[in-house]
């Protein structure tokens, strides 16, 4: 294929499609571009179908350090495992674009997107949906497209939508929507938000769906001109048999759906699985059509699920519509750690932690992305036992990731400055049981464990998973989800936020045909479940705790001059490192001379402080000082008034009367009480007066050979010289 390529321009940003040139062996391969931002797209449809009950489709997405001049850190100097944006972008790329493949479509895919240039101005995330869009139509596959994403932001003064925003114009605006689909139906919702309402988040999703319509009919033009062929892959179609014998059985999957207890659930269901399994089938139907079975009763499964809310207006545990599952909230649930909350909603429970630490213990970050590092660290762990399962434990996989990233952005925005509040801060949200929500479980836990740190935030955070079951024009929108309604059902909508307004969303989408009218009445029953939800824990803890644990660092803050941190840190470190060996407190320095010191215990705090600013201290005339002798000449001793400054005293300020020489009335190490009488504006050479003379010992008076009362310097006490003979 000759190489083609496609250029235009929407909403103010230059964009490109490529195509022809690389990765010819792949099924399809698009260089994608927006400014000059360029990723590489490509996927590969396998040729044999595999023997699953699930679309096998795996996303990669590969970041370069080349693609923005930067060598990886470490040994290897080579990248290693994605960072967790890394992480999330693959996400991002597979919740849009799996939606788009015929059901019985089981051939492997695998799409890979890698950066080859990040310009720092534009993202390479959004452009990579379009790119996976448009390799796969390239290529021929068998998918609904084509299909974009635009992210939306809001300039913060005049209120007007931008499309696909650069790093600089997103740091002034109030929304971060990240919207992926058609231009019939939306897929997949991100966002980040500063408190906005229901009502602007709506404008903004409306606007968002005319943006991707204009890209999907700019990809359309570009696959015409690459006009390809479609390829030759069939959808498996299981035999008919299979379902004229498990259908009769649905009132009795209705009977085994009908519990509040989800292990109970389980068990009756997975039962009545396998009995019709053993009644129906022989065992080599078994052994041949295993796939299909299964899958026929996964269908069984949800049908019966979906009608008992269609018909009925009611949920395998009993609930209506809207209702939210009985709340059980516990601040302060450890003890000793820097703040805790436990979150329970029905079987659904989330232990959340926080550790608060000193700022140079933020997250670093070795990344394409522009973020050089994070604050504010929340982080999400799923192990099996949570839902009654073994399973091995390690690295966090994408859905762990991708559920702290969410809890994460639905807090950042109420979160104190570091002016404010100057603590690194991290949450672990402990996942102990599950069945659905635990995402949003996990938000309201880590409102509870930072109230009940003392961190100041601006307001209290709650968060519901919002369902959705579609058939026809028949349409319930679901209140608290849990773990059938979210496998079974169309839609998990997460929605948190304050009192006043949304900060976080995410939502991913099955059914097609599902509009913004829709996700209106969703976002509107999700307020009022939010609100429940948070009253609920405000009754619990109404705001954060006045005073930090006795556990946590306290940090204060002090500000040096520029020219004074080499004197605070010292050659090599040795100053700080003793300040805190001494002390027991932790010193962290900044450039600007911004210094924060932590300590659990208060007067190790103080004792660090008065000694920084002991150092830094310009003595001025007239203030008295204890210090110790540290050097002797003839003409006087220095006297060390700061760890950094000395003043000299006079031979003839040692003692009321002469003085022949200064050791008859001072030792090193002798601690006297000086008075400062002046201070050199040029040199800044300090002039001292001892203020508690003692009388001139008998005997010391000057003897100078010039009739001189004291030597001049170097002259006392000169020894004979030595002879060249001697």
């Amino acid at each position: 294929m000759a190489k083609i390529v496609s250029e235009f321009e929407l909403y103010g940003k230059s964009y490109r499609f490529e195509t022809g040139e690389l990765a010819k062996q792949a099924t399809g391969a698009v260089l994608v571009t927006c400014g000059a931002t360029s990723v590489l797209v490509t996927a590969v449809v396998s040729k044999q179908q595999r023997d699953y009950d699930f679309f096998p489709l795996t996303v990669d997405f590969m970041e370069k350090m080349y693609s923005v001049g930067r060598i990886p850190g470490g040994y290897l100097k080579r990248e290693a495992k994605p960072s967790d944006k890394g992480t999330l972008t693959a996400r991002m790329i597979d919740r849009p674009i799996r939606p788009g493949f015929p059901d019985g479509f089981k051939n492997e895919v695998h799409i890979v997107a890698t950066t080859f240039v990040a310009d720092g101005q534009n993202p390479p995330d959004t452009i990579c949906i379009g790119g996976a869009s448009a390799a796969l139509l390239v290529g021929g596959a068998p998918f609904d497209g084509p299909a974009a994403c635009v992210r939306i932001g809001r300039n913060k003064e005049t209120g007007a939508f931008i499309v696909n925003p650069t790093y600089e114009e997103q740091e002034t605006s109030d929304l971060e929507l990240t919207i992926a689909g058609t231009k019939d139906y939306i897929s997949m919702v991100e966002a980040g938000a500063h408190e906005i309402s229901e009502e602007d988040m709506l404008a903004a999703m409306t606007f968002a769906q005319e943006a991707i319509a204009a890209f999907c009919d700019k990809q359309a033009e570009f696959i015409a001109q690459v006009a390809p062929e479609p390829l030759p892959y069939t959808i498996h179609e299981a035999d008919p048999a299979i379902d004229e014998r498990i259908s009769p059985y649905a009132d009795e999957m209705t009977a085994a759906l009908t519990c509040p207890d989800k292990s109970e659930r389980l068990s009756r269901v997975e039962a009545l699985k396998e009995r019709i399994t053993a009644d129906e089938f022989t065992e080599e139907e078994r052994a041949s059509w295993g796939a299909d079975i299964a899958a026929a009763l996964k269908a069984l499964e949800k049908k019966a699920m979906r009608a008992m809310i269609i018909a009925r207006g009611e949920r395998v545990d009993g609930r209506t519509p809207t209702e939210i599952r009985p709340l059980h909230i516990v601040p302060g649930y450890l003890p000793r750690v820097h703040g805790s909350g436990l979150f329970q909603r029905g079987q659904t429970q989330a232990l959340s932690v926080c550790t608060l630490g000193m700022l140079n213990e933020w997250q670093r970050l070795d990344t394409i992305w522009p973020e050089e590092g994070k604050r504010y660290m929340h982080q999400y762990n799923f192990p099996p036992y949570c839902t009654g399962e073994t399973g091995r434990m390690g690295a966090p996989k994408r859905r762990e990731i991708g559920h702290g990233a969410l809890a994460e952005r639905a807090l950042l925005p109420v979160l104190p400055s570091e002016d404010d509040f100057p603590y690194a801060i991290r949450v672990v949200s402990e996942i102990l049981e599950s069945n659905g929500s635990s995402s949003m479980a996990s938000t309201c836990g880590s409102t509870l464990a930072l109230m009940d740190a003392g961190v100041p935030i601006s307001a209290p955070v709650s968060g519901v998973a919002m369902g959705l079951i579609k058939e026809g024009d028949d349409v319930v929108i679901l209140t608290d989800i849990q773990g059938i309604e979210d496998f079974l059902g169309d839609m998990d909508f997460k929605v948190c936020g304050t009192a006043s307004g949304i900060t976080a969303l995410q939502m991913d989408n099955k059914a097609r045909g599902l509009s913004v009218d829709i996700l209106a009445r969703a976002l509107s029953q999700a307020k009022e479940a939010r609100a429940q939800i948070l009253d609920a824990m405000l009754a619990t803890i109404r705001t954060p705790r006045a005073e930090l644990k006795d556990t946590a660092p306290r940090i204060e803050t002090i500000h040096i001059p520029q020219d004074k941190i080499r004197e605070v840190i010292g050659s090599g470190g040795k100053v700080v490192r003793g300040i805190q060996d001494e002390t027991g407190a932790s010193i962290d320095i900044q450039e600007d001379g911004t210094i924060h010191i932590a300590a659990v215990e208060g007067t190790a705090g103080k004792a660090a402080k008065d000694m920084i600013m002991a150092i830094v201290k310009e003595p001025e005339v007239g203030e008295v000082y204890d210090g110790e002798v540290v050097g002797i000449k003839d003409f006087g001793a220095f006297v060390r008034l700061t760890p950094s400054k000395d003043g000299l005293l006079h031979i003839s300020k040692v003692a009321r009367g002469r003085v022949g020489k200064v050791e008859d009335v001072l030792d090193l190490g002798d601690v006297v009480k000086v008075e400062v009488t002046e201070v050199d504006p040029k040199t800044g050479k300090i002039s001292l007066d001892r203020l508690d003379k003692p009388d001139a010992p008998a005997g010391s008076a000057p003897t100078g050979g010039n009739g001189s009362e004291h030597p001049k310097p170097g002259q006392g006490n000169r020894k004979p010289r030595r002879s060249h003979h001697s």
